[in-house]
């Protein structure tokens, strides 16, 4: 049977994430859950900066599971739980179980889950084809109870647990006279019920004789047999039937597949097997877990039914900004207060886009609006976004609605919101001991307008004079990362939250003059590397649309 499983469902920010992009994450996981019943799991695509870190801990909140990538993963379809088989049961028993579930293949496995090797119906077809060899039961080491299971006898004399692992196998049809030149020590005697042949096949030192059609075997012999060591068994087929029947009783590891196995791990990526399975002719593929041990089995047909993994994206709507992999997703709800992007989806979703602030607003509207009591942990990181993205209610992008809902989440969660967010500012502008690469990443997102590729990092501080000694250290990074990426141009937003102002680093041909456009500045130099820009605190509504509404003019 295929893996039954509960699919669970991503919720996830953008790349390089800030406050509100993990906060928003986290509690509109914990809303869709609570709604639902189904799994749903915050996860982040970057690093988290300090602020972020400041705000989880305050709060004893966990920190989301590093996503990657989405890309679509062998665990991520349906894995067929075809039971691992001992390598010492007969192909009988393997065919039987081949038949119930269903497969043309079955993975022979060790006691601790190690694969040892593959058995498929092909193997055991081959079998058939080495009937004229009679030692063939005696090279495979066939296991006595093999024998017994598959001739539905019954065992009058020996161990069932013992091998026959010498001789040949022959029937007995000749006179005991004629008998006696072709019986050797170790052999297996297929016979009737002529008590001279059963003497005889004793005499001559075989090693188990098989008495066919259920006829009863004297006192007499059995206590030969066990003088002499020879197993005697009953069956109730004909000779010519058992004669038939026994090869199959040998154990499979005598035909299965151990070497150059092809096995694949449940977080190998679809798009890596697939040329590797449509290479080979097999069927069905091992799965195995993270400890190498076997999990399930694959086949190719799996692969058509292939189903991305299911994304909620909170707080962007651009493909440039999302966890790679993201087009081979199956995207199931947009929550933003972005402007419209380029994420494209196969099949209709959810998508609430709200001019606000925050998007944290928007999930804290939705908790009202389900009738979902919002708990103490949960109301303070949603503050926390509302505080982090509005500057305190400073930018532009904040509204009314941002400030009533940042307002009654304070209450909700027991902070004073003025004193909390210093502490939480002063947290995130706390650049001691990183790099300058960190500190690029803290809030970092790229662009594209008139097919003009460009980047926009921020940073937020309460201390100038940290800010300028930033400065220095950021801009030949700067120039650095614009050619390294590829981008038309590079900006950094250097951003006093008590002045309410940006200085703004410029790398890129023609950087500065597209600034002095957008904003109307006369007097730049040209190659400066910043301009001063008064009253601007926001890149999503001050900065981005106003730079390209210059590269559109």
């Amino acid at each position: 049977m295929a893996e039954k499983r509960m699919r669970k469902t991503i919720v996830i920010g953008h790349k390089n994430p800030d406050t509100d992009s993990i906060c928003s994450a986290i509690c509109y996981a914990n809303l869709k859950s609570r709604l639902t019943g189904q799994v749903y799991q915050p996860g982040r695509a970057g690093h988290i900066n300090e602020e972020t870190r400041f705000v989880l801990n305050y709060f004893g909140a966990a920190e989301p599971n590093l996503v990657e990538n989405v890309k679509t993963q062998v665990k991520d379809i349906d894995i067929k739980g075809t039971a691992g088989v001992a390598r010492n049961i007969s192909l009988k028993k393997a065919w039987k179980l081949m038949q119930e579930v269903n497969a043309v293949t079955l993975p022979v496995v060790a006691g601790d889950g190690i694969l040892e090797g593959l058995i498929t119906v092909g193997d055991i077809a081959k079998s058939y084809m080495n009937v004229y060899d009679s030692s063939i039961l005696s090279k495979a080491d066939t296991q006595y109870s093999n024998i017994l299971e598959t001739l539905e006898g019954l065992l009058l004399i020996g161990d069932e647990n013992g091998y026959f692992d010498q001789g040949k196998v022959l029937i007995a049809a000749a006179n005991p006279d004629m008998m006696e030149y072709y019986i050797q020590p170790h052999d297996l005697v297929i016979l009737g019920n002529r008590y001279e042949s059963q003497l005889c096949a004793i005499e001559m030192e075989a090693d188990c004789i098989i008495v066919c059609e259920g006829a009863s075997v004297s006192m007499t012999i059995k206590k030969l047999a066990q003088e002499r060591g020879c197993t005697v068994m009953t069956t109730p087929y004909d000779a010519f039937t058992a004669a038939r029947l026994i090869n199959q009783s040998i154990p499979i590891s005598y035909f299965m597949k151990t070497e150059d196995l092809i096995t694949f791990e449940r977080d190998d990526y679809i798009e890596d097997i697939r040329e590797v399975m449509a290479s080979k002719r097999h069927r069905d593929f091992p799965v195995l877990d993270k400890d190498g041990k076997y999990y399930g089995m694959i086949s190719r047909r799996n692969l058509l039914g292939a189903r991305g993994k299911q994304v909620i994206l909170v707080d962007h709507n651009e493909r440039t900004q999302a966890v790679d992999g993201i087009e081979e997703s199956e995207i199931q709800e947009i929550i933003d207060h972005h402007k419209l992007g380029t994420v494209e989806t196969i099949a209709p979703v959810f998508f609430r886009n709200q001019p606000l602030g925050c998007t944290a607003t928007i999930v804290y509207q939705m908790y009202k609006e389900s009738g979902v009591e919002i708990e103490k942990e949960i109301a303070g990181l949603l503050c926390s976004a509302i505080i982090s993205d509005t500057l305190l209610f400073r930018s532009p992008t904040c509204t009314q609605i941002d400030k009533n809902a940042a307002l009654e989440l304070a209450d909700l969660a027991g902070i004073q919101i003025e004193k909390y967010a210093g502490e939480m500012f002063a947290a995130g502008s706390n650049l001691r001991g990183k790099t300058v690469e960190e500190i690029f990443y803290q809030d970092y997102k790229r662009f594209t307008s008139e097919k003009v590729s460009f980047g926009v990092g921020q940073i937020s501080s309460v201390n100038e004079e940290e800010l300028e000694a930033l400065k220095d250290r950021l801009l030949p990074f700067i120039q650095e990362k614009q050619k390294e990426q590829g981008l038309d141009m590079l900006f950094f937003m250097l951003t006093n939250i008590l002045t309410e102002s940006t200085d703004l680093l410029c790398a890129g041909q023609g950087s500065e003059q597209i600034i002095a456009a957008a904003f109307h500045i006369d007097g730049i130099k040209e190659n400066s590397g910043s301009v001063m820009l008064q009253s601007v605190v926001s890149r999503k509504k001050q900065l981005i649309p106003m730079i390209m509404m210059a590269l559109q003019n």
